[in-house]
């Protein structure tokens, strides 16, 4: 697993941010789309049957699976940074980093200016707390020990 300095991280957040924001937009559309085929299902359902043009429904899916692929596609690319993404409607990604012989998360959330707040591996993020000096010490100087 790699780990980050917080340094690291912090430089990689441009990047993951958009990248998080173009899966962001994806699941959006395809869920805007599926809630439209919903409601012609509904309608149909009510109606007793009525007539579908099938061909637009038909490019609706594809327009679902095309969002889709670019949702799997930007979690992908962030994945193979090393980052973690616990969560993509609150823009939640955690960066594996070594504080004191101990694996823990730095913890970022999509609209805060810089990472700010780490957890535990086994608090999630109701566990974070702010970060410390050990956290901005070792940025200063890398990955030598102190």
């Amino acid at each position: 697993m790699r780990t980050f300095t917080l340094e690291e991280a912090q430089s990689l957040l441009p990047v993951l941010e958009s990248l998080l924001k173009r899966a962001v937009e994806g699941k959006q559309a395809a869920e805007q789309i599926e809630s439209g085929l919903s409601e012609l299902s509904r309608r149909i359902y009510l109606a007793g049957g009525m007539r579908v043009d099938v061909g637009a429904v038909a490019k609706q899916r594809a327009e679902i699976e095309m969002h889709l692929q670019r949702v799997r596609e930007s979690v992908a690319e962030i994945d193979a940074i090393g980052v973690q993404v616990k969560d993509i409607e609150a823009g939640l990604l955690d960066f594996p980093c070594r504080v004191d012989d101990q694996v823990v998360l730095l913890c970022w959330r999509m609209g805060e200016s810089a990472i700010e707040h780490w957890h535990t591996v086994d608090s999630g993020f109701q566990g974070r707390q702010p970060l410390d000096e050990r956290f901005r010490r070792r940025s200063a100087f890398g990955d030598r020990p102190n």
